[in-house]
């Protein structure tokens, strides 16, 4: 080690001086190149320690988190498959009330047709009906009536029921077999309203 006086005093063999001392110190091996270099290198070792022992931390929250992520999202597929099931239960059930709902609609169609002309000709005077046939869309409708305004009275009832769009007169004639009173065959076409 090389020493320099900086302050201009002789220097005894054996004895130190104070001041000589506080100047050995200033300029002694503080400021030497070589422990700024370690110092800086023991910091930056200090700080990358406890980044990476952050950066460690955080990988095992994650790791943590992702293993009870993982945990809940097989109970959830549990559950779902779960859910799947019984919502194919649930549709196959309702499909199964649809048809049951859709015969007993169809069922009662018949009846209901049956009903609602009945009721018109009821509501009708001097009218008798003596055939009625349901063709799908269309219903005929052959009867006798005791005039023609009894015919069209029929007809505008029968429109007035909502069941049916469109009734036309196929035929209408005076039945000539009938002795004591006038009475006329009439032929209707009713087409029924799509429900």
């Amino acid at each position: 080690m090389i020493r320099i006086n900086l302050l201009g005093t002789p220097k005894a063999k054996n004895k130190r001086s104070p001041a000589s001392a506080a100047a050995v110190m200033e300029v002694g091996e503080v400021g030497s190149p070589k422990l700024k270099v370690l110092i800086i290198l023991v910091a930056v070792a200090l700080l990358n320690g406890l980044y990476w022992y952050r950066l460690d931390k955080q990988k095992q929250t994650i790791a943590s988190n992702m293993a009870k992520a993982e945990q809940r999202n097989r109970e959830l597929a549990d559950v779902k498959a779960r859910y799947l099931e019984r919502q194919r239960q649930a549709d196959s059930y309702k499909r199964r009330v649809d048809v049951i709902d859709q015969l007993r609609a169809n069922q009662s169609g018949p009846v209901n047709l049956l009903n609602t002309i009945g009721d018109t000709v009821n509501g009708t005077e001097a009218v008798w009906l003596s055939s009625m046939k349901d063709q799908g869309t269309n219903v005929d409708i052959e009867g006798m009536a005791l005039s023609t305004d009894a015919v069209a009275e029929l007809i505008e009832n029968l429109q007035k029921t909502g069941y049916f769009k469109n009734i036309e007169i196929k035929e209408t004639y005076q039945d000539e077999t009938v002795k004591d009173m006038q009475a006329f065959q009439f032929t209707l076409t009713c087409e029924k309203l799509k429900s």
